[in-house]
């Protein structure tokens, strides 16, 4: 993710990027690549449910600070039958769909996303593709 961003303003498409982690794990090489710089807002939601889990996702890309593309550090190992057990399905699909349309709002629809984890193979698929169901337009 810190590659594709780095790349993305080395070559002056964009100054500023939101970086979305819903993966189990920090996502602490691209934190630590940014640091304190301007160049990515880093969020990595934590919450109880999964409602607060959304809201929390929701908050993150209100950030009042301007962003040019939505970059998606996607991590499936959140889903109740893997590791963090906590989203449903049908949650990777909303946050899909929270990123298309904070993409719209703030940024001329710029998104990405890259997979970066889920270790239930049973389930990973369908995960995957809710969320970019959710995603496309």
């Amino acid at each position: 993710m810190a590659i594709a961003i780095k790349k993305l303003i080395g070559e002056k498409k964009i100054e500023r990027a939101l970086v979305l982690d819903f993966d189990l794990h920090y996502g602490d090489g691209t934190a630590h690549t940014f640091g304190d710089s301007e160049e990515a807002l880093y969020f990595h939601p934590e919450a109880a449910n999964r409602q607060a889990f959304l809201q929390a996702v929701e908050q993150a890309l209100q950030s009042p600070t301007p962003y040019e593309i939505i970059a998606v550090s996607a991590g499936f190992d959140r889903h109740q039958e893997d590791w963090g057990g906590l989203l449903a399905t049908e949650d990777y699909r909303a946050i899909g769909e929270l990123v298309k349309e904070h993409a719209r709002l703030r940024c001329q629809g710029r998104r990405f996303g890259v997979l970066e984890g889920g270790y239930n193979h049973a389930v990973l698929g369908r995960n995957v593709e809710s969320f970019l169901e959710g995603l496309r337009d």
